[in-house]
């Protein structure tokens, strides 16, 4: 994997190599290099390996999804913004199985950093508000809720928001014992 702006010097460097070619008559060498420099301005807008670990969890292979982050040694600085906001998106992901507390930091700082994806962030906001939720932050659950579903405009997400908010009535209703304790009026036997 190269740096993002190494990404763009290889473009700058390739395309300068292009239009030479194509100056000397060498035109269709020229053609190929303009092509092969459009590649490297495509990975610097979208990261390969962020693209093989989304590839890898449409699988739902999560061990070789968190082996392929685990390639971006330093996130700030070989992504994008928005790369960066995906990568902690799927961090995120990964590490909601067995840590909710930092779940829930990758995801904030997904949002933060911002998703290009509307759908994506309410998957994201959803993901935060059953956070929230377990850890008895009921507001902050339901404020993210309505966002998710304000986001989700395709309703890709409705069956899950729909579960959440079943969820939430149910944690809220009081719990009716009927018959169990002592009996009105007599003692017990």
């Amino acid at each position: 994997m190269f740096n993002k702006n190494i990404k763009l010097v290889l473009a700058a460097v390739i395309m300068a190599y292009a239009v030479y070619q194509i100056t000397e008559t060498f035109v269709g060498n020229g053609v190929m290099l303009i092509f092969l420099a459009l590649i490297f301005i495509f990975l610097y807008f979208k990261n390969e390996i962020i693209l093989l670990a989304f590839l890898k969890l449409r699988k739902q292979d999560f061990s070789a999804t968190d082996r392929i982050l685990n390639r971006i040694k330093k996130p700030k600085s070989a992504l994008t913004q928005k790369q960066h906001g995906y990568y902690n998106f799927l961090k995120g992901i990964m590490v909601s199985q067995t840590n909710m507390n930092a779940a829930e930091k990758f995801f904030k700082d997904a949002v933060s950093l911002g998703l290009s994806m509307d759908h994506d962030l309410a998957m994201a906001k959803l993901n935060l508000a059953g956070i929230a939720f377990t850890k008895r932050r009921k507001q902050e659950a339901q404020k993210l809720l309505k966002e998710a579903q304000k986001l989700d405009k395709r309703d890709m997400l409705s069956e899950q928001i729909k579960m959440m908010k079943q969820q939430m009535k149910k944690a809220t209703m009081p719990n009716q014992h009927f018959g169990g304790g002592q009996q009105r009026g007599g003692k017990r036997r």
